[in-house]
C-alpha cells in the first residue's frame, strides 16, 4: 500500500510540475506579445495614421506599405518584430486612415509621398532606422534613403522594385497609360484594377492555396478604394509611377555608392515584380541577400513567419538588434 501511495504521489507531483511548467510557459509567451498602438501625428500638413510597437530605446524599423494596402498589411509582422525593435508603420497619403485636408491641395506623386514620410520621421524624432519596403513603399523609401543615406542603416525590400527587369507583364495596361494618358486608358484601369475583383486578384495570384489569404485584407482595401475621390488619387499615382522608373538609375547609383545592407525577400510568383528584380540588387550591392518564397505579391499574407525570422536574422547579422545593443552596452 505504501508503494502504491508513493507511486500515486509521484504521479501527482509530475502532473503538478507539468501544469506549473505549462503555466510558466504561457506566462512567458504572453510577456513576449508586444501590443501595437494606433496613433496619428501631424506631418507635412497631413494627419498621418500609424501603428507603433516596441521598446522606444530599441533600433527603429520603418515599414512602408504599397498599393492598394495600408499599415494593416503589417498587422502580423509588427508584433513579431517589436520584441526586438521599435516599429513604425504609417499609412501613406491616399491610403488607409491617413487624412489629407482638402485645403492642403496635396499633390499625389511619389516625390510628395517621400516628402511626407520624411516629415513623419522628423515629427516622431526618428533619426536612424532600417526600412522595410513593399511595392509603392519601395520608391518612397528609396527616395528617403537617397536624401538621407546617413539615416537609413539597412533595407529590406519585399517585392519592392528598383530595376527595369523586375517589372512583370502585369504592368502592361499601366505602361500603355504612361505612353498615352488619355481618358479612355485611365478608365480602363479604373474598370479593371480598381475593383473588388482586381484587388482580390493582387492578393491571391501566385498563391498555391488562395483560401489561405485572409479575406479581411483585400476586403478592407476594397472598401477604402471606394471612398469618394480615392480612385482618382490612385489613377494619378499609376501615372506618376513612371517617375519611379526614370529614377531607377539614381536608386542604383545610391546602392553602389552607399552599399546599405540589403535583403530582398520576394514572393516569386508575383505578376507585378518578378524575381529578376530581386536578383538585380546584387549588381549594385554584391553582398545583398536574396531569398524567394513560393507565394505571390502580398507575401506577408502567407509567409509572415518566414519573413519575420529572415528580417530579424538579417538585421542582427548587420549589428542592428537587441543582442547587438546588449553586447555594445557590456563593452
Amino acid at each position: 500500500m505504501d508503494e502504491a501511495r508513493a507511486r500515486k504521489d509521484t504521479k501527482h507531483r509530475a502532473i503538478v510540475q507539468n501544469a506549473q511548467g505549462a503555466e510558466a510557459q504561457t506566462r512567458q509567451e504572453t510577456l513576449r506579445v508586444v501590443p501595437t498602438l494606433v496613433q496619428t501625428v501631424e506631418a507635412d500638413g497631413v494627419r498621418v495614421f500609424y501603428r507603433a510597437a516596441g521598446d522606444p530605446s530599441a533600433p527603429v524599423v520603418l515599414l512602408l506599405h504599397g498599393f492598394p494596402a495600408s499599415s494593416f498589411m503589417f498587422r502580423e509582422l509588427i508584433p513579431r518584430l517589436a520584441s526586438d525593435y521599435r516599429v513604425f508603420a504609417p499609412d501613406l497619403p491616399g491610403f488607409g486612415f491617413t487624412q489629407v485636408p482638402a485645403d492642403r491641395h496635396y499633390e499625389y506623386s511619389f516625390d510628395q509621398l517621400a516628402l511626407t514620410m520624411d516629415a513623419f520621421t522628423r515629427a516622431l524624432k526618428i533619426h536612424r532606422y532600417a526600412i522595410y519596403v513593399f511595392d509603392y513603399g519601395a520608391p518612397t523609401g528609396f527616395r528617403l534613403a537617397m536624401a538621407h543615406p546617413e539615416k537609413v542603416n539597412a533595407i529590406v525590400t519585399q517585392n519592392g522594385n528598383a530595376y527595369e527587369e523586375g517589372l512583370g507583364d502585369a504592368w502592361g495596361p499601366i505602361r500603355k497609360y504612361w505612353r498615352a494618358p488619355t481618358a479612355e486608358n485611365r478608365d480602363i484601369l479604373r474598370q479593371s484594377i480598381l475593383t473588388a475583383g482586381g484587388t482580390r486578384w493582387q492578393y491571391t495570384e501566385g498563391v498555391a492555396n488562395p483560401e489561405r489569404v485572409p479575406p479581411e485584407s483585400y476586403t478592407l482595401d476594397t472598401a477604402l478604394l471606394e471612398r469618394p475621390g480615392n480612385k482618382e488619387i490612385q489613377l494619378d499615382l499609376f501615372l506618376d509611377y513612371a517617375s519611379n522608373v526614370k529614377l531607377y538609375p539614381k536608386f542604383q547609383e545610391y546602392f553602389r555608392k552607399s552599399k546599405p545592407p540589403l535583403l530582398a525577400i520576394w514572393g516569386k510568383n508575383d505578376p507585378f515584380f518578378i524575381p529578376a528584380g530581386a536578383e538585380a540588387f546584387r549588381k549594385d550591392i554584391p553582398s545583398a541577400k536574396v531569398r524567394f518564397l513560393d507565394t505571390g505579391h502580398f507575401a506577408l499574407e502567407t509567409h509572415v513567419v518566414e519573413i519575420s525570422s529572415a528580417v530579424k536574422d538579417f538585421l542582427e547579422a548587420n549589428g542592428i538588434g537587441r543582442q547587438s545593443r546588449q553586447s555594445t552596452a557590456s563593452q
